[in-house]
């Protein structure tokens, strides 16, 4: 199966845990290439994880200047192989340090050498001088017992310049209030990333391929 989105570490799980250990996740575009592969055993250890990076590629992550990041800080993912396009037809072409070309992603590795993608360059929320990235706060509240799905977004604030909002479907029957999915993810993650708004909704707006429209959640 392809996909134009990211595979969320709970689907991974639950897909393993039904129909065995057979899945695979390839991250890579038509740009770059493929870029890494994450094995079931990456995926057990890992959900969430882009995988490792195969033999005859490199992927680097680099800061706004171009220089390598250390391992678990979020920067802009870049990707050489001997697979990766010449530019667009219209002549445009992708951002190009040397051999390595900007995937649009950002993201980062863990100390066991697997890349985590973080979202997409555009999709970086600035809140009160902090740098979040939404598809970290909607993993761990879609691993939430009594949640279906969940989506985040970034909003306009008058204090913080912009601040994070919640959209969360709930299982059936499954009772859930705001103040719950806010504990639950300040439990796990730092304070800054706790949506301050979340939103109860009976489905998230996708597409004809299933992709999540976040346009739809803005207005």
């Amino acid at each position: 199966a392809a996909s134009g989105s990211a595979l969320p570490g709970h689907l991974a799980t639950e897909w393993m845990d039904t129909f065995g250990d057979n899945l695979y996740n390839f991250y890579g575009s038509t740009e770059v290439a493929m870029a890494s592969v994450a094995s079931p055993k990456d995926m057990r250890a890992a959900p969430g994880t882009a995988g490792t990076v195969p033999l005859g590629t490199v992927v680097k992550i680099l800061d706004e200047r171009g220089e390598p990041l250390p391992t678990g800080q979020t920067g802009r993912i870049f990707v050489a192989n001997a697979m990766s396009f010449e530019g667009y037809t219209s002549g445009e072409d992708k951002e190009r340090l040397g051999s390595l070309v900007s995937s649009g992603d950002v993201g980062h590795f863990d100390e066991h050498g697997r890349l985590f993608v973080d979202g997409r360059d555009d999709d970086m929320i600035i809140s009160g001088g902090e740098n979040l990235f939404p598809r970290e706060v909607e993993d761990l509240i879609a691993r939430h017992d009594d949640v279906e799905e969940a989506a985040v977004i970034g909003v306009s604030d008058p204090e913080w310049g912009q601040r994070l909002r919640a959209f969360v479907v709930l299982k059936p029957g499954a009772k859930l209030d705001d103040s719950a999915v806010k504990a639950y993810v300040k439990e796990r993650l730092a304070s800054y990333k706790v949506p301050r708004d979340v939103m109860f909704i009976d489905a998230l707006p996708r597409n004809a391929t299933g992709k999540v429209l976040k346009k739809e959640l803005e207005r």
